[in-house]
Order: C-alpha cells, then sequence, then structure tokens
C-alpha cells in the first residue's frame, strides 16, 4: 500500500472521479455537446490538464509511465537470470574457439560472452516459481496500468475539447496562460451558461474548495497536530516521519478507499456528522486502519524491493556524476503541508518555496560543525593525495586503468572528496542568522514563536531542517516506507481514531454547489481565528477550533492578495480592514519608502542577495533596514536615520503599495498591485489586445517605483504619460497580438503580489512578537 508508483497513480488526474454535488450534471440539456459537464464533474482535472502543459504531455507522460515499468521488470529479470557474472567478473576463463585474428583476443571478455543464450535464460526463469510468481503480478499490475490510461486518454480528450470549445483556448496557446485568466474564464462562463445550478454566481474561492478539498482536510490535521508523523526514538529524539506512502495511505483511508470517511467525492458520510455513535464510529474507524497496516505488512517484501530498484534505477547515475546532490536539501513532504496555506493551489505553493530556497540553504548552511569540519577536511586531503598519484601513473602510463579495481578506486576516491569537501564551510562568507531566519519568514510565512531570538541555536536549526531535508534523507525515509508505515498505521494511527472521528464531526461544514469541505478552507475568523494574531474582539473561537500558527489569518491574507477580485465575508472584511488600519498607523512611526528604496543595493548586498528582482530587493530593504539603523549609519542627506523595526518598515511600504492601489482604482484601473492586462469589461472571448499590453505593464512599473521613490507630482505626469500612450495605442495598433506581453505582465504582477504577502507576513509576525 505504501508502493510509491501506486501514489503516483493517485497523483495523477484520473484517480479524481466526479467532483460535483449529486443533481447538477442532469440540468445541463441547454448545453451543447455536454462539454459543460466537465466542468462540474472535474474541476480539478481541469487544473491538473493547465498544470501539466496539456494533452500531448499529458499522455506522454502516461506512455512513457507505462514503458518505465515495463523496463524495470524486464531488465531486473534479464540481470538476475540471465547474466553469467563469474564471466563477467573474469572468475571463469573463457577460450573463443572460432576464427580470430588477433591470438591475444582468444582469452579476452566479451560482453556476449556473458549473456547466457535465450533457452538457457528461459529455462532458469522457468525453474524459479518466485520469478514467475513476480512477473505474473507485475503483468496484471502492468495491464490495469494500460487499461487506465486507456481511459484517461478519453479523459483527457474530453478535457482538451472543453478548453478548445468552451474556454477558446487553443493547445498551442494554452501555456500562455495563467491558472488566474483560466478561472475569471471558467467564472465568465458560469455567469453566461449557469453551469451550476445552485448558485448564479461562482466565486475564486468555490473553485479552489473543489480542487482542494482533501489537501484543505490534510493541511487542517497537520495544523492541529492530528496526524502522527511525530515520532520519539531513542538517541534520534524528534523525528519528524512522513513519506509519499504513508501519506497515501493517510489520504486512502480518509477519503477514498474502501471503508472512508468520505461516501463519494463530495460529501462525508451522514453517520460521521452526528455525535451520538462518535465511539461506534471509532471502533470501525480503527478496524479499518488496523487492516490496512495488515495488509501494509504483507506487502512489504515485495513494495520495498519495488522501492530498493526504483531508487536504484533513478539516482545511482546521478550519485556517480554529481555525488554532492545527495547533500542538497528539498522541502520535506511535512514541509510542504505545515506550510501551505489554506486555499494554496500546487502552483502557488511551488512557487512560494521555490523563492524561499536559496535563504532557506544560507540559513541552514550558516550552521558548520568545526569537529566535523577538521574531520572533513583531513580526509579530503588523504584521499585527494592518493587519488593525485593515480591520475599521474594513468597520465604516465595508460595500462595502468587495466590493474584490478583501479577505475573502481579512482571513483571512490573522488566521491569521497566530493562528499568531504561538502562539510567544509566557505572560509570567506559570514552569516547573521537571525538576518537569515526573517529572510526565509518572508517566503514560507510561518514561523514558531520560540525560534524568535534563537535562531543560532541547533534546536531551531533541527526544526528547520524537519522542513528543509537533505535529498539523502529523502531517499532513506522512503526506502524504509514500507517497513515503517505498517507501524505506525497500527500502533499509532489506530489510537487516534476518537480524535479523527471528532475533527470530521467538528470541523466539516456543507457549502452549496460544493460540497463538504473543511470548515478551515472558510477562512472564517469569527469560527477558527487566533485572538494572539490580530483578530481579538472578533472572533469566537475557543482554543480547539483555533487554527495553529497564524494559519487562518495568513491563509486570508494570502488568497485575498492572489485573488484580487474575490469579496470576502463579512467577518473577514472586518479582520482586512482592521489590519490596513493597523499598517497605516505604524507606517506613521515607520522610515519612509523613498529611504528604504534608496538602502536597497546596500541591503541586498548584506544578504548577498546580489541577483535579486526588484521585489526582492524592497524585501531586503525592509529587512535589513532595522539592522542599519541601530549601526549608526547615516543617511544619503548626512543625517542619521532614527532607529525603527521591521514591522514599521514593512508598515510603511504596505501603506504605500494601499495608497497605490486606491490611485489606480480611482483612474479606472483594475484592482491588485498592478494593473492586469485583463481588464474585467473585457470579454473572455477577446482573443485580440493592443500593443499596450506590451508596453503598459513596464509603464505602470515605472509609474510605481516613481511614486514610491519621488513624489506625487511627478508620478502623475508619468501616469498620463502611461494614459496618453494607450491613447495613441488603440488608435494606431488596433489589433495587436499580446501573447508575450501577457506572460511578462503577469509574472511581474505575481512576483509583486508575492511580495506583497511575504511583508505582511513580516509585519504579522513582529505585531504578535512585540503583543
Amino acid at each position: 500500500m505504501a508502493n510509491f508508483e501506486a501514489y503516483q497513480e493517485y497523483q495523477r488526474i484520473d484517480d479524481y472521479e466526479e467532483d460535483s454535488p449529486p443533481g447538477e450534471e442532469d440540468l445541463l440539456v441547454h448545453v451543447p455537446e455536454g462539454l459543460f459537464k466537465i466542468f462540474l464533474n472535474h474541476v480539478v482535472h481541469i487544473y491538473h490538464f493547465h498544470q501539466k502543459n496539456g494533452f500531448a504531455c499529458m499522455m506522454l507522460s502516461e506512455f512513457f509511465e507505462l514503458a518505465q515499468l515495463l523496463f524495470v521488470v524486464t531488465f531486473t529479470t534479464f540481470l538476475v537470470n540471465c547474466v553469467e557474472y563469474d564471466v563477467l567478473f573474469a572468475n571463469r576463463a573463457v577460450n573463443h574457439t572460432g576464427p580470430i585474428q588477433n591470438p591475444l583476443d582468444r582469452n579476452k571478455v566479451t560482453l556476449p560472452d556473458a549473456i547466457l543464450p535465450t533457452q538457457e535464460c528461459t529455462a532458469r526463469i522457468q525453474e524459479n516459481s518466485w520469478i514467475i510468481f513476480l512477473l505474473i503480478m507485475a503483468a496484471i499490475f502492468w495491464i490495469y496500468r494500460l487499461v487506465k490510461v486507456i481511459c484517461n486518454f478519453l479523459n483527457y480528450w474530453e478535457i482538451r475539447q472543453f478548453y478548445i470549445k468552451a474556454l477558446k483556448i487553443r493547445m498551442d496557446e494554452l501555456c500562455n496562460y495563467t491558472w488566474q485568466e483560466v478561472q475569471d474564464r471558467l467564472i465568465s462562463l458560469q455567469r453566461e451558461q449557469q453551469m451550476c445550478i445552485h448558485k448564479k454566481e461562482l466565486t475564486e474561492l468555490d473553485i479552489y474548495h473543489r480542487i482542494l478539498r482533501f489537501k484543505n482536510y490534510m493541511v487542517a490535521m497537520i495544523n492541529k497536530s492530528l496526524l502522527p508523523v511525530h515520532l520519539q526514538l531513542p538517541l534520534l529524539g524528534n523525528v519528524v516521519f512522513l513519506t509519499q506512502g504513508l501519506k497515501y495511505n493517510f489520504e486512502l483511508i480518509l477519503f477514498w478507499g474502501p471503508g472512508s470517511l468520505f461516501q463519494n467525492k463530495w460529501n462525508l458520510h451522514p453517520k460521521y456528522k452526528r455525535s451520538g455513535n462518535r465511539l461506534e464510529l471509532a471502533q470501525q474507524l480503527s478496524r479499518v486502519i488496523l487492516l490496512m497496516g495488515l495488509a501494509n505488512l504483507l506487502l512489504c517484501p515485495f513494495i520495498l524491493v519495488w522501492q530498493v530498484l526504483y531508487a536504484f534505477f533513478s539516482y545511482t547515475e546521478v550519485i556517480r556524476r554529481e555525488p554532492g546532490s545527495l547533500g542538497a536539501r528539498r522541502w520535506s513532504l511535512y514541509g510542504r503541508l505545515y506550510l501551505r496555506h489554506f486555499n494554496e493551489l500546487d502552483h502557488e505553493l511551488h512557487g512560494r518555496l521555490g523563492r524561499g530556497y536559496k535563504p532557506t540553504s544560507k540559513y541552514m548552511n550558516s550552521f558548520t560543525s568545526p569537529l566535523l569540519t577538521v574531520i572533513a577536511k583531513n580526509i579530503a586531503f588523504f584521499s585527494g593525495s592518493v587519488l593525485a598519484v593515480l591520475i599521474v601513473l594513468t597520465v604516465y602510463d595508460e595500462d595502468v586503468l587495466t590493474v584490478q579495481h583501479i577505475l573502481t578506486a579512482i571513483t571512490v576516491l573522488g566521491v569521497t572528496i566530493t562528499i568531504a569537501r561538502s562539510f567544509i564551510p566557505d572560509e570567506h562568507m559570514a552569516w547573521c542568522p537571525e538576518q537569515l531566519l526573517q529572510c526565509v519568514l518572508a517566503h514560507i510565512h510561518y514561523m514558531p514563536d520560540h525560534w524568535r531570538g534563537n535562531a543560532n541555536k541547533s534546536e531551531t536549526r533541527d526544526e528547520v531542517a524537519q522542513l528543509f531535508q537533505y535529498k539523502a534523507v529523502f531517499i532513506l525515509e522512503e526506502l524504509l516506507s514500507p517497513i515503517v508505515t505498517p507501524f505506525i498505521l497500527i500502533f499509532l494511527l489506530r489510537n487516534k481514531s476518537l480524535e479523527i472521528i471528532d475533527f470530521f464531526r467538528n470541523f466539516t461544514v456543507e457549502v452549496v454547489g460544493v460540497g463538504d469541505i473543511c470548515s478551515f478552507a472558510q477562512m472564517d475568523i469569527r469560527r477558527h481565528g487566533n485572538p494572539t494574531w490580530l483578530s481579538e474582539g472578533q472572533t469566537e473561537a475557543s482554543v480547539y477550533q483555533q487554527a495553529e500558527n497564524g494559519k487562518t489569518e495568513l491563509s486570508l491574507m494570502h488568497f485575498t492578495i492572489k485573488n484580487p477580485r474575490w469579496q470576502p465575508p463579512q467577518e473577514s472584511s472586518v479582520f482586512i480592514s482592521h489590519l490596513k488600519e493597523k499598517v497605516h498607523h505604524d507606517a506613521q512611526a515607520g522610515p519612509s519608502t523613498q529611504l528604504l528604496l534608496s538602502e536597497a543595493p546596500l541591503c541586498t548586498s548584506l544578504q548577498s542577495n546580489e541577483s535579486g528582482t526588484g521585489a526582492d530587493n524592497l524585501l531586503a530593504s525592509v529587512l535589513a533596514h532595522p539592522i542599519i539603523t541601530a549601526s549608526g549609519l547615516q543617511g544619503r542627506d548626512h543625517r542619521l536615520i532614527p532607529p525603527s523595526t521591521a514591522a514599521s518598515a514593512a508598515a510603511s511600504v504596505l501603506a504605500s503599495l494601499s495608497t497605490s492601489q486606491l490611485a489606480h482604482t480611482s483612474r479606472g484601473r483594475s484592482h491588485g498591485l498592478l494593473p492586469s492586462s485583463v481588464h474585467p469589461e473585457t470579454t473572455m472571448y477577446h482573443s485580440e489586445r493592443t500593443i499596450i499590453d506590451r508596453y503598459f505593464p513596464i509603464l505602470h512599473f515605472i509609474y510605481f517605483y516613481t511614486e514610491l521613490i519621488y513624489n506625487k507630482t511627478k508620478a502623475n505626469k508619468i501616469e498620463m504619460l502611461v494614459i496618453s500612450f494607450e491613447k495613441k495605442c488603440l488608435d494606431f495598433f488596433p489589433s495587436m497580438s499580446n501573447s508575450d506581453s501577457r506572460v511578462r505582465s503577469n509574472a511581474l504582477q505575481s512576483e509583486f503580489a508575492s511580495a506583497e504577502m511575504s511583508l505582511h507576513a513580516i509585519y504579522m509576525h513582529e505585531v504578535i512578537s512585540c503583543s
């Protein structure tokens, strides 16, 4: 059950079945060809179709997955049964009896000499009953996957037709459209065709709820520490263990497997919504978990063999070519769930954590072990000395390479040196852990309170390592997963049965046109807000109902910034307004935005972020400004800069951004940090744009910085120039293409929206730490 291949199968689009509440699909007789039924039943499919770059890429991936499975099974069987290793390793002499021109070649071993004849190879396979059994099981699974691929072909083709005929997006243009643009077209389509009969207006949140129904539950359960992923092990202490296979089992038990809590893909079974029989339901869930654990235990040998083979074929060549890759880091699966906002799509999470990769790597690299450094230097010295001698001998006489195991020794010594050097720190780099951790916070948005002021401690570093693990640790955990997963299910998850039943009963709500969702995903401040996160007086949540670490508040801000046209409910609007008022109040005591931007070159240098973008430089100024003011450095006007905090600096920039947005809105621009290339009044089928889309975002970018760095007068002159330029473009270039400009504009908007969210995260963390 913990099979990595099975997990990949679950992640594919075909595993998401119908995702629409019952009753909608029967009332679409007015829609031609039934294409809009795809929207109701397969919103998740539509999203993944866009993210995986369309029909051709998806089918090619499916085909090569089949080919990979066939190759691994066939090649492994060949290596076990059809190779004469005594001949290959020259443990047994081979005497060629055929006509050979060179007598010295008579005893030379060739590759065909080590391969058994077909008849002998077949006989070996037939004599081994275990091999036959495993081949039969692999063949059954391969045929099953082939049938699924055929079904997927039909499903993907329907979605392809939906994109072309309903959304008016050709496949060769799909990569030029962001998901936000596709989502806008879906909302417009609902407004025109009334695809969802339960709601006249479809909101961005409705679409997110359909796509992320189960993932929001997983994020909430990790946030409330409900899933047993923290293990106390002898000598190792607190260890986080969450692998692909274990996560697959959690989802199988809770969401879509036999005996799961959901009766279909959109509704929780009614019996789990009643509190009268909670003990009986907990016992029933406990039995399901026990059976799943026993099934994992029974299949453990087979899954373990597959995991080892898959890891061997996947990573051996990479390790040989780049041994240092094992020392590279990656966001752990637990980290991705812990750091994920409610209602955050996969590509949004991937982009955010991708921006946080470099600062997190710098923070982790700032910790060095003096003892390990000394050992690594000496290992590198001894290994390098031996390797140097072998290389010199090889250059002097290439016959040295014919000596037995000489190539092996050179390879092993090279790998050893590379690994040893990875533990030797750069002598010329100096790090400030507190500043680096602030840079990390700007992108990951979540940080426990006890990290503040303790960035230089090994305990904090170990907790960050649980979120940001070595690739070698990831591979080791995946290999151990088939062994560990059954015991976690049987001895740990079973004990959580009653808590799980109570969680789904207490935190499941039904939304019209969407179905049952996790109540945390509504980002309801009144029901799940935390008073310490600026929602005091606005929430009625008990400690049990509160989301931890400000998850509700930060998720609300993230969703609002990513979807500026979304209208939040009243309680959420009150929280956002209260936050804006506090930002403007704190901005009065903060540095001017002009000063922050003038410090950007110095701040990026202090944080070793020479290649940062405009948004990154803005963040660097906010984070490094407290250090500059505390050091007593003089400003550009040769006066001392008054001391300030990161909170006041962030508030100053956020207040300027808010003023800029109001200015753009008053001029008729779309709401957001930068104007959208698609105006609200534009119809969803409008396929032609003007040359404005090529240069308009650039001019607005100039306006944005002019407004921040100088003053309103100069900025207004730039804005008038932009408007004049727009009118001229409308007169002279009424039908120019915009695909390239739209991509650049969307990238720019996304970059500054991310920066705005990072500023909110810094500001909110600073405020609650001081309260």
